[in-house]
């Protein structure tokens, strides 16, 4: 079994099993041993041709896909055409179904964190909650100083929608670190392995 260095990218990798792709689940076709997340991303709850409805049937069922390890992206976007009442209502539900099936959530957070914090506190949840991609700028940047700060423990990487190899970035991050880069594959290895692996 190959454990992803990847959690979160919207392309297939090249070795299926290398990343988490992610996907909508009225589209969600699995690759052989591959690895995904599925869920309603707040830009497409309502500029979709699939209802919100038949949106959420399909999660339902998609989550207890052997191949799916986690729930998302979910989110809170205060630039997405949806109401942000709306988005809450779509996010509490997914963050609901994610603790029921016992899976991770990827979150999609854009000038939203009280809000999500909100949640947090009203939901409670006991699964894992990681926001992706947090850049705080347009385009294939990261926070060089987050990057520093962050525990070793809760750290992941992740391509998204970026051309770049997640090789490279795994490389980039290491330097930063000031790590080896085995070093740190194997952090992130260990980490991945026991958020989205355990059960």
């Amino acid at each position: 079994m190959i454990i992803p260095a990847d959690i979160h990218t919207h392309c297939q990798p090249e070795v299926p099993g290398e990343a988490i792709v992610n996907c909508f689940p009225e589209t969600f076709v699995p690759q052989l041993e591959g690895w995904y997340s599925v869920g309603i991303h707040p830009w497409y709850i309502t500029s979709s041709t699939v209802s919100l409805a038949e949106k959420k049937r399909c999660l339902e069922e998609l989550l207890y896909h052997p191949q799916v390890l986690a729930m998302g992206e979910a989110g809170l976007d205060k630039l997405a055409d949806a109401s942000l009442p709306l988005q809450r209502e779509v996010f509490e539900y997914q963050a609901r179904l994610a603790e029921e099936t016992d899976k991770p959530l990827v979150i999609h957070l854009v000038k939203a964190v009280d809000e999500l914090l909100k949640l947090k506190q009203k939901i409670r949840p006991v699964k894992p909650w990681i926001i992706h991609g947090f850049r705080g700028k347009a385009g294939e940047r990261y926070q060089e100083e987050a990057l520093r700060i962050v525990p070793s423990d809760r750290l992941f990487l992740e391509t998204d929608e970026s051309m770049t190899s997640i090789d490279t970035l795994y490389e980039r991050a290491a330097m930063i670190r000031k790590i080896p880069s085995g070093e740190l594959r194997e952090t992130v290895r260990k980490n991945v392995e026991e958020i989205f692996f355990r059960r």
